[in-house]
């Protein structure tokens, strides 16, 4: 091991090398070529924690079918808003995918992305009214208008043949489907991604490189100070901007940077697994990506689904996630990262919030105290045939959810997906969890509007902006010819088409 620190100067720091800082890195480099951008990743491979495809669930999310983000009020009444809003946000995110494909940056769609119909299904009289108040909420809208809502077991089986197999057709069942739905693998599409960016000038990659310190000079500039974990040498990196796109990691690193927008924040960590199925006769039978309702307390990672996968470029069938609890805030964290946490001005928000959330903190036990036999009659609520030999445990991913000081209530659990960035525009941390990747895109055109204030409004960077992203700009709910159009485009870039 050398004594000796390296020190360099970068424009931009990228820390995690997930989804989000292959995003924001490609982004940047395409509006500003002479950057020179320094990424640092713990692990030593790219996409390794929250982008891998064991990790998440793998559904572009567009809202076509998770019913978590149409709540049903105390009155009867769905809204629509956050459903529309993801919606708008992976049209945005299918528009810079077929920019990656048609420059050649990223080759092979195939490999990432496959259309896969997505359904909604539930049984039971009030849960079929509230389906059905949900798609008449949404089908006006066109952004769902080609969703489709049915009650007929027949239209059904032939939708989701294994879901229905073994059912009494006297059942009350419902469905709807988006047949536009998507399947994509977060993790190869990152990797693409830094393969892209470790080609071009002034990137460099680290790995097995781990972040120890941040901390912010007179002149706003920052100061990192980094270890590597296979030799043990040391690096100061100092740059203008850092964006901390770590995962779980993140909040750790948010607390290191000590800066004001930081403070009272805390996370809960949420753990999962899958059940894989393993007979391929089973999964053959099987196309489509079916979202339940969740339990009552469940966060929104767990909303039970039957999931058609493709996995390093094999067809896999998962149900899940069955949530559990862990201490540990990344899937190769440490146990100590929640306690470690734990600071003088998030204790009490943290307190608050878990006052607040008894009935997911119920669900939590219940979900770890669940045996073999209990996971599989779970599962048999969507396959009612489903035989146990056929399905082994999976680990899955690791989430933080958020939580943050709120002056009614003293701290409250979030389970979306936040930017928190300095006044000065020179960090910015996320944190959070669903939706995530497929919104990763709309979320880093809103970390460039705040920290790169100056430069989003000049017409270099418009025009680029809108050679990624057509759309950039416009609202696609409320323009139907627009939002056909570039469906159709995006969709035959992405060979989306069959």
């Amino acid at each position: 091991m050398s004594d000796t620190t390296i020190r360099s100067n970068a424009d931009v720091v990228l820390i995690g090398a997930g989804i989000m800082s292959a995003t924001l890195g490609v982004i940047l480099k395409e509006l500003q070529p002479d950057l020179k951008i320094e990424i640092y990743e713990r692990l030593d491979v790219a996409a390794a924690e929250s982008s891998d495809a064991w990790n998440n669930a793998g559904t572009g999310h567009s809202a076509f079918c998770e019913l978590n983000y149409t709540p049903e009020s105390e009155d009867g009444t769905v809204s629509a808003k956050k459903a529309i809003s993801i919606a708008e946000s992976f049209e945005v995110s299918r528009q810079f995918w077929s920019f990656l494909v048609a420059n050649e940056y990223v080759s092979s769609p195939e490999n990432f992305i496959k259309s896969i119909p997505h359904l909604s299904f539930v049984w039971g009289e009030k849960n079929v009214e509230y389906l059905k108040k949900r798609f008449d909420a949404l089908h006006e809208n066109p952004l769902f208008e080609q969703m489709v809502f049915s009650t007929d077991f027949a239209q059904l089986a032939q939708w989701m043949p294994l879901v229905m197999e073994g059912r009494k057709p006297l059942e009350k069942v419902a469905a709807t489907n988006m047949a536009i739905g998507t399947d994509v693998n977060f993790g190869e599409l990152t990797r693409n991604m830094f393969d892209h960016l470790s080609k071009l000038d002034g990137v460099t990659l680290y790995f097995n490189h781990e972040v120890q310190k941040l901390k912010q000079r007179e002149d706003k500039s920052w100061r990192i100070k980094i270890v590597d974990l296979a030799t043990g040498q040391k690096r100061k990196v100092y740059t203008k901007f850092v964006f901390i796109g770590a995962g779980g990691g993140s909040l750790p690193l948010l607390e290191k940077a000590n800066v004001p927008e930081g403070k009272g924040y805390g996370g809960f960590p949420v753990s999962g697994q899958w059940l894989k199925c393993t007979n391929p006769e089973v999964i053959a039978k099987h196309q489509a990506k079916v979202y339940g309702k969740a339990s009552v307390g469940a966060p929104p990672m767990s909303v039970p689904h039957i999931d058609s996968r493709m996995i390093n470029g094999e067809k896999a069938l998962l149900f899940g996630p069955f949530a559990g609890f862990s201490t540990r805030f990344l899937k190769n964290g440490s146990y100590s990262d929640l306690p470690l946490s734990i600071q003088a001005d998030n204790i009490l928000p943290m307190l608050a919030a878990g006052i607040k959330n008894i009935p997911l903190t119920k669900y939590l036990i219940q979900q770890v105290r669940q045996s073999p036999k209990d996971r599989i009659n779970a599962l048999r609520e969507y396959v009612p045939g489903a035989r146990s030999k056929d399905w082994v445990l999976e680990r899955a991913g690791q989430r933080v959810q958020v939580i943050k000081k709120d002056e009614k209530e003293g701290g409250i659990l979030e389970f979306g997906t936040e930017i928190i960035n300095t006044e000065d525009g020179t960090l910015a941390v996320l944190l959070g969890a669903s939706p995530g990747a497929s919104t990763a895109v709309s979320i880093m055109l809103d970390l460039l509007h705040n920290c790169f204030k100056d430069q989003i409004n000049t017409p270099e960077w418009q025009t680029k902006l809108k050679a990624m992203i057509p759309s950039y700009g416009k609202t696609l709910n409320d323009k139907p010819e627009l939002l056909d159009t570039i469906r159709k485009n995006t969709a035959a870039v992405l060979k989306l088409n069959n």
